[in-house]
């Protein structure tokens, strides 16, 4: 990564989905080497996965300035609300080779979170999925947002995210945080 780097074929190197200790390890083998070290993660981080984002990277963000590029904000499209009444043909939660994905689409503790969150979102006057992203955004970890979409209304839409941070005032955030409850409601290992 040092050489790709140097020869100008990247301006930085990052990593993707990588414990804490192994970042750390990364950055501490290149700084003993003046090599380029990383200076990103790529993590899955949304309002139902939590935990590696916001406590095992926390040290990351604090120490080395570590940026991050989340995936996965709309949690596969459960933070949407259109699981709420089961599985739409034609979703993501339909096609072939997505079969591992039923289980998250269809847990009963996150839809009946989502609908409490619609809630919410409902008051602020705007889409659940607008608030799940700005929320995100909110953390100030967040440097980049991936986010998705199968039609380009979804992506003018998403992108009126920007214009929903500023609805999530404190109290708002206090009132999503005991909906979610700061546990991961998919963690993995």
């Amino acid at each position: 990564m040092h050489n790709i780097v140097e020869w100008g074929k990247a301006l930085y190197w990052g990593t993707s989905e990588w414990s804490a200790a192994e970042i750390i390890a990364a950055i501490e083998i290149a700084e003993r080497h003046h090599l380029h070290k990383p200076v990103m993660e790529q993590p899955q981080y949304n309002m139902f996965s939590r935990h590696k984002f916001e406590v095992e990277y926390a040290r990351l963000f604090r120490d080395y300035g570590y940026g991050s590029t989340i995936w996965s904000p709309l949690a596969s499209g459960l933070l949407t609300g259109k699981y709420n009444n089961g599985i739409p043909e034609g979703s993501r939660g339909n096609l072939p080779g997505y079969e591992w994905l039923h289980d998250q689409l269809t847990n009963q503790d996150a839809l009946t979170k989502v609908k409490q969150l619609q809630d919410v979102a409902d008051g602020l006057g705007v889409t659940m999925a607008q608030m799940a992203l700005a929320w995100c955004l909110k953390n100030p970890h967040v440097s980049t947002v991936i986010t998705g979409a199968s039609r380009v209304e979804q992506v003018r839409e998403n992108m009126k995210a920007m214009d929903a941070v500023e609805k999530l005032t404190p109290d708002v955030m206090e009132k999503v945080e005991t909906i979610i409850g700061g546990k991961d409601l998919f963690a993995t290992g």
